[in-house]
C-alpha cells in the first residue's frame, strides 16, 4: 500500500510547512474514481531548480541585521534540509535597480574593457553568494543579466530611462559579458547562463535598455552568441527575452526561428508582472520543443506586504500555472529586502519573502516564503513533472516525480471554504482536506 506524508501551510492556522503525518491509501473501489487522478506513466518537462536574486540590495540588507542573523536567513534559504533547498540563483552583471546606485565595471570609453574590474562586487554580493554556497554545499546553477551597458556605449547617454546600445559597440558589449563570466569564475562562482537583456522591451527609470525583437536576434546571433563561442564559453547557455509572458510567444519567435540565432539559445526567460497567461508559455514550448523555458524574475511590487496572504498565492498559482506549461524553474527576485523595500537607487520598493528591520532586528518571514518552499523543499533539481487529472475547479495542481521515485503533489486552494478531495495513484485512493487559503505538498513513497 503507498505511504504519503502532509506537508501544510494554511493561513488560518498556525500550519508553516508543517508535517501533517500520514497520508494513508486504501483499494479503490471497482469504477472508482478520483477528483486528481496521477498519471506516472506521462512524463513532461525536467526540473532545473529554485532559487532567487543575489542582489547588491540584498547583499547590503544582510550586512545591517549583523552576523548572526544573517547566518540564520542564509541558512533558511540555502540548507537543503533545514532550508528551502535553493540551488539556482541570479545575479546583475553590474548595476540594477536593486543595486545603491549605477555602477559598471570599466572606465568611460573603455572600448577594449581593459578597465574590466569587478571589486564593487567584492564588497557585499560576492560574499553572499560564497556563504550561500558553503551552506548549500557546492556551486548555483547562476544566471546573470544586465540591465543596460555602460552609459557611453547607449544612444540615451545614461545607464537609466532605457535608450538602446548603439551599433558602434555591439562588439564590446559581447565581449564585456565574457569579462564578466571570466571575472567570476577567477572567483569561484561559475555562472550557468546569461541573458541578453532584463526587461528588453521596457524603458524603465532605473538601469534599462529597449531592443526590439529583431534587435536582440541580430545580436545574438552576430555578436554575442559567436564571441561566446570564440572565448570558449560555449556551456554557457544563453537566454532571450527575460520580460513577461503577455508577448513572449512574439519575442521568443523572432529569435528562434532564425536557425543562425537560435543555434546560440538555451531558451527564454519569462517574469510575471502584466499576465497571467500561461498558455503563451506553453504555446513556446509548442512552438520550439528542443528549447529551454526558466521562470527568471517575479516579485510583489509596491513595497512592503507584511503579512499578506495573497503574496503567497500568488507565487503559488504562478508556479503550478508555468510548470504545467514547461516552465523548468523558477527564480525569484530579491532574497530579502529591509523594511522599506528597498534599498533601491530609484525608489522602486517591492517585497520579498524575507524582510529584515534593519531597525529592530527583526526578520519577518512572509507567506511567499513558505508557498516557494512547498516546490523547492519537495521537488528536487532533476524531478520530472508528471501527468494528472484534475477535476475540481476549486483547486490547483502540479505533480512531479523526483530523482529517488518519490511523488510530490502540491495542491493548492485559494478559496474561502476548507475542500475536500480525493488522491489517485494507480489502483489506490486517499482522500485529503485543505483548509481554506492554503497549500499542502503529498510526499508519495517516502
Amino acid at each position: 500500500m503507498t505511504s504519503g506524508t502532509i506537508i501544510l501551510t494554511s493561513r488560518d492556522t498556525n500550519d508553516r510547512l508543517s508535517n501533517l503525518g500520514r497520508l494513508d491509501f486504501k483499494d479503490k473501489t471497482p469504477g472508482q474514481a478520483a477528483d486528481l487522478e496521477l498519471i506516472p506513466s506521462v512524463s513532461y518537462q525536467t526540473i532545473l531548480g529554485f532559487g532567487g536574486a543575489f542582489t547588491e540590495a540584498a547583499a547590503y540588507t544582510l550586512l545591517r541585521i549583523g552576523e548572526e542573523k544573517r547566518r540564520e536567513i542564509i541558512g533558511r534559504y540555502f540548507d537543503p534540509v533545514n532550508g528551502l533547498g535553493y540551488t539556482l540563483g541570479r545575479v546583475h552583471i553590474h548595476s540594477c535597480d536593486f543595486a545603491l546606485g549605477n555602477y559598471t565595471y570599466v572606465k568611460d570609453n573603455d572600448m577594449e574593457l581593459e578597465s574590466f574590474d569587478i571589486s564593487h562586487d567584492r564588497q557585499w554580493v560576492l560574499p553572499l553568494i560564497k556563504d550561500a554556497m558553503a551552506v548549500k554545499g557546492g556551486a548555483f546553477t547562476l544566471l546573470a543579466s544586465p540591465w543596460s551597458p555602460p552609459a557611453w556605449m547607449k544612444t540615451n547617454g545614461e545607464m537609466n530611462n532605457g535608450g538602446k546600445l548603439k551599433p558602434e559597440y555591439r562588439q564590446a558589449w559581447a565581449n564585456y559579458y565574457t569579462k564578466f563570466i571570466r571575472a567570476y569564475e577567477a572567483e569561484g562562482v561559475p555562472i550557468w547562463g546569461i541573458t541578453v537583456q532584463n526587461e528588453p522591451a521596457a524603458k524603465q527609470t532605473w538601469d534599462s535598455c529597449e531592443y526590439t525583437a529583431a534587435e536582440e536576434r541580430d545580436f545574438v546571433r552576430d555578436y554575442l552568441g559567436p564571441t561566446m563561442h570564440l572565448e570558449g564559453l560555449e556551456n554557457v547557455n544563453i537566454l532571450v527575452w527575460d520580460h513577461n509572458r503577455d508577448i513572449v510567444v512574439e519575442r521568443a519567435s523572432t529569435v528562434l526561428s532564425d536557425p543562425e540565432a537560435a543555434k546560440y539559445v538555451w531558451g527564454t526567460g519569462l517574469h510575471w508582472y502584466v499576465s497571467e497567461a500561461f498558455d503563451q508559455v506553453g504555446k513556446v514550448h509548442e512552438l520550439f520543443p528542443d528549447k529551454h523555458l526558466l521562470f527568471t524574475e517575479g516579485c510583489q511590487e509596491g513595497g512592503v506586504h507584511l503579512g499578506s496572504w495573497e503574496t503567497g498565492e500568488r507565487y503559488g498559482r504562478n508556479m503550478i500555472g508555468d510548470f504545467n506549461n514547461w516552465m523548468e524553474g523558477y527564480l525569484d527576485w530579491n532574497l530579502v529586502l529591509d523594511e522599506t523595500g528597498g534599498p533601491n537607487h530609484v525608489n522602486n520598493l517591492c517585497d520579498a519573502p524575507v524582510i529584515a528591520d534593519t531597525r529592530t532586528g527583526e526578520i519577518h518571514y512572509n507567506s511567499s516564503y513558505y508557498y516557494i518552499g512547498h516546490f523547492s523543499k519537495f521537488v528536487a533539481p532533476g524531478a520530472v513533472r508528471i501527468g494528472q487529472a484534475l477535476s475540481r475547479s476549486n483547486l490547483q495542481s502540479v505533480s512531479f516525480r523526483n530523482p529517488d521515485d518519490t511523488l510530490a503533489v502540491i495542491v493548492m486552494n485559494e478559496s474561502d471554504e476548507p475542500q475536500t478531495f480525493t488522491l489517485g495513484y494507480g489502483g489506490e485512493l486517499a482522500e485529503a482536506s485543505l483548509p481554506a487559503r492554503s497549500i499542502a505538498t503529498y510526499v508519495l513513497g517516502n
